[in-house]
């Protein structure tokens, strides 16, 4: 069996992972970005963040710790931040 070229067609087109992913692609984050230097060991786009965020609160997942962890559970989490989020608490 092959796997899918892209994680993305690993989700149906309606799913939620992908409408907050929109959302957020959409939202005015140029107070949060205008302060975002990019640099330093751990620094991951904010709009990355957002997202990862809102699909987590979305779906029920409120700890920062849980939320690491679904980043390498599920496929969701890692279309929702397709960066991964790798060692955000370690």
């Amino acid at each position: 069996m092959l796997m899918p070229a892209s994680i993305q067609e690993w989700l149906p087109e309606q799913h939620l992972a992908r409408f907050v992913v929109e959302i957020v692609d959409q939202l005015d984050l140029s107070e949060i970005t205008s302060q975002y230097g990019g640099g330093g060991k751990h620094a991951y786009h904010p709009a990355l963040l957002v997202a990862l965020l809102f699909y987590g609160y979305a779906t029920g997942v409120f700890s920062s710790r849980k939320l690491e962890q679904a980043t390498y559970d599920s496929v969701a989490f890692r279309t929702s931040a397709p960066t991964g989020i790798r060692t955000m608490t370690r």
